[in-house]
């Protein structure tokens, strides 16, 4: 089977058998449902532990056409099975609603029903749900819910589905996945992906045509020509509709409070030409007024992670610590913005900070540009496990921003109370489906210019927070046993 898989559709296979929940957001025309057919005769004809498939499709046309389809993969499997059999599934409840489906059984007893969207057919059902098309189905809600509780026993669900609307089911699920709301395993293909692991060779050597990279550029630019306005949903995951604020006025002042300092350091530019040793000085002197009180005040019943974006002289470079309380909600001690401040004198203030954090646990860093030279020096001294150097990507901001704005949405987050602030985290837009921050500045209160700096810098530290516990391991030297010790542990 792997021989007839291309890379993404092996994933598939990988993760339906390994989880119980598999998401997959999907270009269109990149065979996953066939896959999937083919996933379902491995799962209900298997010799040991064999389960019943139950497709759903939005209409009876796709149910007819999933059938078929494994039906193929079962002579392919040579699998023995019935041929394709249509009747009526009926509701004992309601036998005025009875339902047109269709199935195959195999000689073990199991079957592949395909059915269309009706919550009510998955009621006292057990075995393996595929969900195709999520987004377009009537009453998505409710099928998820039936196909959920399947789960008690031991059931596995799969939902593909390219998207139709920010604001619809399939996308709440997604970023309910994304912020950590739902344990369930996502996969992501867009039609660049499936191409880039074969797709289109596959199709050539299907169609005997010969393959070339002129003629993928081709196919490729037709592809996208056909579904016009529609192709950034249609084939590169991009919900529709996705413009405007991404945090409301509302959501952000609920979770702010009036006694969390925020520290702001600038100087002029004659500042990076004294000498390093008043440079080092005067920074060690403002650390010692004003930070040194702040961080012996933070409790060390709790970890704490940090997020620092950077900036030189054009924008500002901020520090943001959160503080996770018993509760698991997170809380900011403290943030600190430095303008204008030479390179030396920003890794002299993080090394201050990051050496004092009780349990420290992570931190994520703008690795972009000049800021590499800070997270390179971060990664060095404290380790890979704990500082992420983020290369900041459409990528990262669609994986991890719904994992921010989820924290204000449940209320477990606590941040200063501050109208630059409130203006940099209302400067989140989402553009193409995905929030991040746009190009333009914006001048702050104290007239310095700022580029959503501490809402880039809170949601690495929130990302920061989400980082699993560092393995490690160690040996110490025993002069008496004349040897090594072997220890190990997890932080």
């Amino acid at each position: 089977m792997d021989k007839g898989f291309l890379p993404y559709q092996r994933e598939l296979t990988d993760c339906v058998f390994k989880y119980p929940v598999t998401v997959v957001e999907k270009s269109r025309r990149t065979g996953y449902t066939w896959a999937a057919a083919g996933i379902s005769v491995l799962i209900s004809a298997a010799e040991d532990n064999p389960s019943d498939t139950y497709y759903m499709g939005y209409d009876l046309e796709m149910a007819r056409e999933f059938i078929e389809v494994a039906g193929e993969w079962a002579k392919r499997f040579s699998m023995l099975s019935s041929a394709v059999e249509e009747y009526v599934f009926e509701d004992p409840e309601s036998p005025e609603k009875n339902i047109k489906a269709f199935r195959i059984t195999f000689a073990n007893g199991r079957k592949i029903v395909a059915l269309p969207s009706v919550p009510r057919a998955l009621r006292g059902k057990q075995g393996f749900v595929l969900i195709d098309e999520a987004a377009f189905h009537d009453d998505l809600a409710e099928v998820l819910k039936a196909a959920f509780a399947l789960l008690i026993w031991g059931g596995k669900v799969l939902i593909l589905s390219t998207h139709d609307g920010e604001d619809n089911p399939f996308n709440e699920l997604i970023n309910d996945i994304r912020a950590g709301k739902k344990p369930y395993k996502l996969l992501r293909c867009t039609f660049d992906d499936a191409l880039k692991d074969g797709l289109y060779q596959r199709i050539c050597k299907k169609t005997g045509k010969e393959w070339s990279a002129d003629a993928e550029r081709k196919w490729r630019q037709d592809i996208i020509d056909f579904y016009g306005d529609d192709a950034e949903e249609e084939l590169f995951c991009v919900p529709s509709r996705g413009s405007g604020t991404y945090l409301t006025r509302a959501l952000i002042e609920r979770a702010m409070a009036a006694d969390i300092p925020v520290l702001r350091l600038a100087q002029k530019d004659d500042f990076a030409a004294l000498p390093p040793e008043i440079r080092e000085k005067s920074i060690d002197d403002w650390l010692s007024d004003n930070v040194e009180s702040l961080l012996n005040a933070v409790p060390d019943d709790g970890l704490t992670s940090f997020g620092f974006d950077f900036g030189r002289s054009g924008d500002l470079s901020v520090l943001w610590i959160l503080r996770e309380e018993k509760d698991l909600s997170l809380k900011t001690p403290f943030v600190i913005e430095l303008s204008n401040i030479p390179f030396d004198q920003q890794r002299q203030i993080l090394f201050y900070v990051i050496d004092r954090l009780p349990r420290f646990h992570a931190g994520a860093m703008d690795a972009r540009g000049n800021g590499s030279y800070l997270a390179e020096a971060c990664w060095q001294k404290y380790g890979s496990g704990k500082i992420d150097k983020v290369m900041l990507s459409q990528g990262w901001y669609r994986d991890n921003m719904p994992a921010l704005k989820a924290r204000f949405e449940d209320a477990t987050l606590l941040i200063p109370k501050d109208a630059d602030i409130l203006s940099d985290l209302r400067a989140l837009k989402v553009v193409k489906g995905i929030a991040c921050v746009p190009e333009k500045r914006i001048t702050g209160k104290n007239g310095l210019k700022r580029h959503g700096d501490a809402a880039v810098a809170l949601a690495f530290a929130v990302a920061a927070s989400r980082t699993d516990p560092v393995e490690y391991d160690y040996m110490t030297y025993d002069a008496d046993d004349d040897g090594f010790n072997f220890n190990e542990g997890t932080y």
